[in-house]
């Protein structure tokens, strides 16, 4: 599952959202690791990575069994 259909954003390509946000730049091929991704909608658009990985480990999909494990070793082993 990927980060788009998990949270329901609408960002991915023909959501809902796209007209507001815009398409969402972890689609298509990040969808399973968006926390390495600049620019994602969490609570807000975050455009920095340091702003952006503070809140990462809150995020329900970053805590999921989808989000992928080895993104998520990686991120909490730099501190995010």
């Amino acid at each position: 599952m990927n980060c788009w259909e998990f949270m329901r954003c609408g960002r991915e390509r023909g959501g809902k959202r796209v007209d507001q946000l815009g398409v969402c730049p972890a689609y298509p091929d990040n969808g399973q690791r968006c926390a390495k991704v600049v620019g994602t909608f969490c609570d807000l658009v975050q455009a920095m990575n340091a702003a952006k990985h503070s809140s990462c480990q809150e995020c329900p999909f970053f805590n999921s069994i989808h989000f992928d494990a080895n993104a998520r070793k990686v991120l909490l082993e730099k501190g995010v």
